[in-house]
């Protein structure tokens, strides 16, 4: 089950609120964490044992690292039950494959199911194992918390990756009000319009293009930046607005990082909680920058090889972590002060280099991404355009200009401005309209849709 589905929004969503609402407050966590099993079972019926075994052993394990004097031995422990847990059900066949290629075996494969979510529930279970160690926070006491913090649906699926001691007060004491429940129905909306509206909108142009031309292979990259730009951040804020609803506080996972002005300004903007993880819990612990410079290569190297390999078992994933990690240092070795100077070209260079990280993201080969660099840049021998590429492009420009507009902050300004200027009533008076007029036109796009999927579910 995902967000964007008349299932969720109009059978499943009704229904926790009901039950969460009616409830008294000592038993909201178990509602919660009851419809939460319930949400991931309907997706992953197989793989629900593996998400509740994954929060008892942590929470056990936590429990202990809370008491033990043998404090390494059992962070070590859990460390690597998490880690063998995520390379096991992500990696395995990977590993397989890419040994039987390079020694000329063959070890059959073993076509294990990724579990959905994998990656950021084992993430909030080690972020969770390693605060504890470090005495950020003490083990929680009650297992019902622990479980609802892993398992609550908003976040469960595909983030954002939420730290336990950010909504550690929420878990064990929380109010809701009317306010709160208006703000998160709003976000929720807003999200699912990025979503319906204008992601998978873009994603049916992108599945359009199928001809060989230098336009067609510039257009495929751009549409896929905006595509997954709209697609994940649409879910995170459906995620945050959920969790106004129920009570809870996410950290805000994007901030419109396609007006980044360089390539360390994008990452401070794109997926903040898995950027933060990594920093908190690898780059600094290795020493970040306040070492000598072979040490912080070696440490930038790591986080980025990881980040690449973090987001799915394939080449293409880590290269395009790698292609990260080379601009990043050639921006803070030299090009930042360059860049600085500027007032327009600092903009173009950073989508220019986002649209073709996106390209190496979305290629299943590096020869794949061999052959579309060689199509973008008149090294093949294609035409510059055809009539099919021009039809598509004039049938989709009006949703390719409200995406651009969309990726910026103008309207949410414009917003902000309508509410504290003269037309203040007016505002208050449409708004609600406006959302309304949303949530109908993206429920007409989900019935009348057949392409809906979440591209970050696979991660």
């Amino acid at each position: 089950m995902v967000f964007s589905s008349v299932l969720f929004i109009y059978y499943f969503l009704p229904i926790v609120i009901i039950f969460y609402f009616i409830v008294p407050s000592k038993f909201k966590n178990f509602v919660l964490l009851l419809f939460s099993l319930i949400f991931y079972f309907l997706g992953e019926p197989k793989y629900v044992i593996i998400l509740i075994s994954s929060c008892l052993i942590n929470y056990y394990l936590s429990k202990l690292l809370g008491k033990s004097k043998q404090r390494k031995i059992v962070l070590f422990v859990a460390i690597s039950y998490n880690v063998i847990q995520l390379l096991v059900f992500k990696y395995i066949d990977f590993f397989i494959t890419n040994l039987n290629n390079l020694f000329n075996l063959e070890y059959p494969l073993t076509y294990i199911i990724m579990p959905i979510g994998i990656s950021f529930f084992t993430f909030q279970n080690l972020g969770y194992i390693i605060d504890v160690y470090l005495k950020k926070h003490e083990p929680s006491n009650r297992l019902i918390d622990y479980m609802t913090y892993i398992c609550l649906f908003p976040q469960l699926i595909a983030g954002p990756i939420v730290r336990y001691i950010d909504i550690e007060r929420d878990l064990k004491n929380r109010s809701n009000s009317y306010a709160k429940i208006s703000r998160g129905i709003k976000r929720f909306v807003i999200g699912l319009s990025k979503k319906v509206l204008i992601a998978n909108v873009l994603g049916e142009f992108v599945k359009l293009i199928i001809t060989e031309t230098v336009l067609a292979s510039w257009i495929k990259p751009i549409l896929f930046t905006l595509q997954i730009y709209f697609d994940f951040s649409g879910y995170s804020d459906m995620a945050i607005g959920l969790g106004y609803i129920f009570g809870f506080h996410f950290k805000e996972n994007f901030n419109y990082p396609l007006i980044a002005n360089s390539i360390t300004d994008f990452w401070r903007r794109w997926h903040i909680s898995l950027s933060s993880w990594f920093k908190d819990y690898v780059y600094i612990p290795l020493g970040g920058s306040r070492v000598n410079k072979f040490k912080w290569f070696r440490n930038l190297f790591i986080v980025w090889f990881l980040t690449g390999f973090w987001h799915g078992a394939n080449w293409n994933f880590i290269l395009w972590g790698l292609y990260f990690f080379v601009i990043l240092v050639i921006e803070k070795l030299f090009l930042h002060k360059y860049l600085d100077k500027t007032k327009v070209i600092k903009y173009i260079y950073t989508l220019f280099i986002v649209m073709l990280s996106f390209l190496i993201f979305s290629t299943d080969s590096i020869s794949n991404i061999l052959l579309e660099l060689k199509n973008m840049f008149f090294i093949s021998k294609i035409p510059f355009s055809d009539n099919v590429i021009i039809y598509y492009l004039r049938s989709y420009m009006v949703n390719i200009i409200v995406s651009i507009i969309c990726s910026t902050p103008l309207i949410s300004k414009i917003a902000n401005k309508l509410k504290e200027g003269r037309l203040k009533k007016l505002y208050i008076f449409i708004e609600p309209l406006i959302y309304l007029g949303l949530l109908i036109l993206s429920t007409a796009f989900l019935i009348d849709a057949s392409f809906n999927p979440f591209l970050y579910f696979r991660f």
